[in-house]
């Protein structure tokens, strides 16, 4: 019975919600308006994490692994005659992360656990389909 206590114990204190229910990576759909520009998605040190032509799934991690490690991308969008354009994502913080540690063990999860794990994060838009003006087009 001990051993049972102990090991139900020991997975609540080791377990964050948002690193159960979360996923450390998310798809975002990136289109445009004419399709077929290429794009390349950076994160916050500038590096290149995804690039192809619309429209496109990636997968973009959400921590860079250090402790509240969240990322940020911006997406570049470019095609001819068409003025290029930069989008940023922006990431939140989940719910399962707000309010989800507290039935498992609640500052265990929120200090120790999920700060090092991308599911305590969801990107915003889930999808991107920005319209592109031609060149020389007045707005």
């Amino acid at each position: 019975m001990k051993s049972i206590l102990l090991a139900l114990v020991s997975l609540v204190m080791l377990s964050g919600c948002a690193t159960i229910v979360g996923d450390d990576a998310q798809a975002v759909h990136i289109d445009s308006r004419p399709q077929g520009a290429s794009f390349v998605v950076q994160d916050e040190t500038g590096r290149a994490v995804a690039q192809g032509r619309t429209p496109q799934t990636v997968m973009l991690e959400k921590s860079d692994g250090s402790y509240f490690g969240k990322k940020q991308f911006r997406i570049m969008l470019e095609a001819p005659g068409y003025v290029p354009q930069t989008l940023a994502l922006k990431q939140h913080v989940s719910l399962w992360y707000s309010l989800g540690n507290i039935p498992l063990g609640g500052f265990i999860g929120w200090l120790l656990v999920d700060p090092f794990h991308g599911g305590m994060y969801y990107i915003e838009p889930q999808a991107v389909q920005p319209i592109m003006n031609p060149v020389g087009a007045r707005s």
